[in-house]
């Protein structure tokens, strides 16, 4: 079985050559040869790196660097802007590159919350030409995300993060799960998939977080093993360790070895239709 994480970044330290747009908690720097070693240390055979859009913006060059630097270690995952009318145009050109999987919309300020908004509706389009996932930071915007799959059958989206809001720095939400019926109502599209990313940030409890299992079980019983992935969204320091975050479902007792098997690493191959290679 692969162990492939849904989501991590690398990023390097902020300088003249590739400024900071914004600034994303976490160390000062965490490179693409940080992030391998990271996923050595503790036997990741490969990761879907996405892009930092609070660093980079849409500028996915430093991502591109990184799989250049790692090939076969890293599929690639960029923001793009719905507000953009040569949006699709961008699409194409991002489905041309090899060793990229998949597009994401950041749902925040300055992105509509309509449903029938024109520009996002081309980027699922376009993402569907190109059989490319549209990652959805969807969080407050539930609802619309539902809409927005309903009104693209055609296109596979993924929701970052299991939907729900989580903390840069401690401690977790005193009720971090108080969405989770938002969350469970999009397992009625079946071209909903959903991240189990971030999870742990979300526990009041030391690693390995054993107050995350119940509802973490109503997901998985409401979207199917098929349509879950695990991951870190690593750079998440200060509330665990990337090693706690990849052993806390490596030693649960609430999964079976093939649940495990789908949600560290198969459904994620068959959804992004991409897979770690030595490449």
């Amino acid at each position: 079985m692969a162990t492939i994480d849904a989501q991590v970044h690398a990023y390097e330290r902020n300088h003249p050559g590739r400024p900071w747009a914004g600034f994303l908690h976490g160390p000062a720097e965490v490179t693409g040869d940080d992030m391998v070693a990271a996923m050595d240390e503790v036997g990741v055979d490969g990761a879907l790196l996405v892009s930092p859009f609070s660093m980079y913006r849409y500028d996915a060059s430093y991502a591109l660097d990184v799989h250049a630097a790692h090939p076969g270690r890293f599929g690639l995952i960029k923001p793009v802007d719905p507000a953009d009318p040569a949006v699709a145009d961008t699409i194409a050109d991002w489905a041309s590159i090899k060793g990229t999987v998949a597009i994401r919309i950041m749902m925040r300020d300055g992105v509509a919350t309509d449903a029938a908004d024109p520009g996002l509706n081309r980027v699922l389009a376009a993402a569907a030409r190109h059989s490319l996932p549209v990652n959805l930071l969807c969080w407050g915007r539930l609802e619309q995300a539902g809409h927005l799959a309903a009104r693209n059958p055609d296109t596979q989206l993924v929701i970052d993060h299991l939907g729900l809001q989580q903390p840069f720095e401690p401690p977790a939400p005193a009720a971090p799960f108080a969405n989770l019926p938002r969350v469970l109502a999009l397992a009625a599209h079946d071209n909903i998939a959903i991240k189990i990313s971030g999870a742990c940030t979300l526990s009041h409890e030391p690693f390995p977080y054993n107050d995350i299992w119940d509802p973490l079980g109503r997901i998985f019983e409401a979207f199917g093993f098929d349509r879950c992935m695990w991951g870190t969204d690593w750079t998440a320091v200060g509330l665990l360790t990337y090693q706690q975050g990849v052993e806390s479902f490596r030693v649960t007792d609430r999964l079976s070895d093939s649940d495990r098997a789908a949600l560290m690493g198969d459904t994620l191959a068959r959804v992004y239709k991409w897979s770690p290679s030595k490449a």
